[in-house]
């Protein structure tokens, strides 16, 4: 028998059309709050069971003991803090909103009881374990509201999805789906990234082994930017579990969950929800929800941190992890093998993610089929073209007048030169249209720069080239950007230049009149300029000259394949 969900609680979902047909009327009078897409695909989670034993976004007893002690401030285990950032929380306290998507539909209506001031720092530190701008999550916080605010809630209906549509289920429905295969046991399978042999071959291991049913449930919410679309990701999975899984105890269904990257603790959420979904067994590999490498170029997370805090708590919340090792594929034998079990002396063949997208998707090759399913390759070729084709963004930064206008202007050109059509977003154009009527105070200044990095975004997103020059002196909020870009097309570039040679080529005498008063917050004089800790590239503009500092970049994005040598 299917164990039951962690809490049972649910949020108050209005079935009677009559009374949600009233709740609509009335909500259309109501102050309007707009939902951001993570705290959307919360309230959809947690509506439909998810998140039991959630029924609204946590208050303070609650958010306060999540981070401290990973409970609910009734005792129930809860590892992960599930809040609602609103800018203008203390003037709605008391008050009735209505929760709109970003299409404007009414989502649901809230009722303020409670508003309180977060600690980002302290969340960051409990929850990732790091305070690093390079943590996507840490990045995205920085611009959050400063207040949370909680509350009851009517939800009046769910994000409207138009793709995979027979995929989407509640737990309750998958529950049902489980319960008529017939098993007892239930293991479930996370994934964010295409399935490979090599996890056709550990969730069918994982399903033999407690003799039950397998859930493969992949995240099509929010995960960490640069990962496969879920669009690719899932048209791989509808071919793999028509065709290579057992159909009487394996069920595919999607979970527009928004992840946190938090790792170990994000493992141990992530068998919650998977309890909700009727699961007693969860699989949890290498790095799970790892976000990658922090500033200096270390893993966030040990490979097996997840598995080791999953261990300790699996009977806080009734979910036995299945753990898995690094698999090799064992030629001679054609199979799948845990490489300390490896027989001495057995050829083995593996390939790394960063191979999968540079050593083949990036130059066109077909992947082996002894690592990916044949279909499953072309879906990938389809979707990933070579990496000379793809789109990146050059974001130039550094303090004013260090000359990162001047070599952007001529790396487009070179670009052009090159056969790749270049656009430029110059941080002074950009003012005049994009960012017109802001001033330059921080939340102004980060804005424009967010802006900026959203339009490049969409520009790599769909495999053009972009070249930024903006003095963006918060780094937070140039992480911010990376994230939003992608890690692996970002390539920040910092104008190293000292700031009285700035001083000395500013020819509107911006910092003359900043050194005497005239000009308050200027950056390099009484605001400061936060430098890269660890950029991309780094260009010195006392002793290179501009054409010879663009040259370098081309160079650069020759050696990473961005263009042909």
């Amino acid at each position: 028998m299917l164990i039951e969900p962690f809490g049972g609680t649910l949020v108050n979902l209005l079935a009677d059309p009559h009374e949600r047909d009233e709740e609509l009327r009335r909500a259309a009078e109501l102050p309007p709050v707009l939902l951001s897409p993570r705290s959307l695909c919360d309230l959809e989670v947690m509506a439909t069971g998810a998140l039991s034993p959630l029924d609204r976004f946590m208050g303070r007893a609650d958010y306060d003991r999540a981070l401290e002690e990973m409970r609910l401030s009734g005792g129930l285990f809860y590892p992960i803090p599930v809040t609602l950032p609103i800018a203008d929380a203390p003037a709605l306290e008391g008050k009735e909103v209505v929760l709109r998507s970003a299409n404007n539909e009414r989502i649901a209506i809230l009722r303020v009881e409670e508003v309180f001031e977060r600690d980002g720092e302290r969340e960051c530190r409990l929850v990732f374990g790091t305070t690093d701008g390079r943590h996507p999550l840490v990045a995205e916080m920085s611009s959050w509201p400063k207040y949370y605010a909680s509350g009851p809630l009517k939800v009046l209906a769910l994000p409207r999805h138009h793709d995979f549509p027979s995929l989407r289920r509640s737990p309750a429905e998958v529950r049902a789906m489980l319960a008529g295969n017939g098993y007892a046991n239930v293991v479930a399978f996370q994934t964010r990234n295409p399935i490979h042999r090599v996890h056709e071959d550990l969730t069918r291991r994982a399903a033999g082994d407690i003799g039950g049913s397998l859930l493969l449930h992949p995240v099509v919410g929010m995960t960490r930017p640069g990962d496969v679309d879920h669009y690719t990701r899932v048209r791989s999975y509808m071919v793999l579990h028509e065709k290579y899984y057992d159909s009487n105890r394996t069920i595919l269904s999607l979970l527009p969950l928004a992840m946190r990257m938090a790792g170990p603790r994000e493992a141990l959420w992530h068998g919650i929800i998977r309890r909700n979904y009727g699961a007693n067994h969860f699989i949890i590999g290498r790095d799970h929800a790892g976000p990658g490498q922090d500033s200096r170029g270390k893993p966030f997370y040990g490979p097996y941190e997840a598995q080791e805090l999953f261990s300790r708590h699996s009977g806080d919340i009734g979910v036995t992890m299945v753990p898995y090792q690094e698999l090799v594929y064992l030629e001679e034998e054609d199979r799948y093998e845990e490489q300390s079990r490896v027989p001495k002396g057995a050829k083995v063949l593996a390939i790394s993610g960063t191979e999968v997208r540079n050593g083949y998707l990036a130059q066109g090759k077909p992947l082996p089929a002894w690592f990916t399913r044949p279909e499953v390759a072309e879906i990938l070729r389809e979707a990933y073209p070579a990496t000379h084709q793809q789109g990146f963004c050059i974001w130039f930064t550094g303090l004013p007048s260090a000359g990162k206008s001047t070599i952007a202007e001529i790396l487009a050109v070179m670009l052009m030169e090159q056969g790749r059509q270049a656009t430029l977003l110059d941080g002074d154009v950009v003012r005049t249209h994009l960012s017109k009527g802001l001033g330059f105070s921080k939340e102004d200044r980060d804005t424009n720069i967010l802006r900026i990095g959203y339009v490049a975004s969409e520009i790599v997103r769909h495999n053009g080239a972009v070249i930024c020059a903006a003095v963006s002196p918060y780094r937070a909020t140039r992480d911010q950007v990376r994230t939003m870009v992608g890690t692996d097309r970002f390539i920040e570039t910092f104008a190293d230049t000292p700031v009285d040679v700035c001083a000395e080529r500013d020819v509107k005498g911006f910092y003359a009149r900043a050194r005497a008063g005239e000009i308050k917050g200027f950056t390099g004089v009484d605001d400061p300029y936060e430098e890269p800790l660890k950029p991309e590239m780094t260009l010195r503009t006392t002793d290179c000259q501009p054409e010879e500092n663009a040259r370098r970049v081309i160079a650069y994005l020759q050696e990473r394949g961005f263009l042909r040598g």
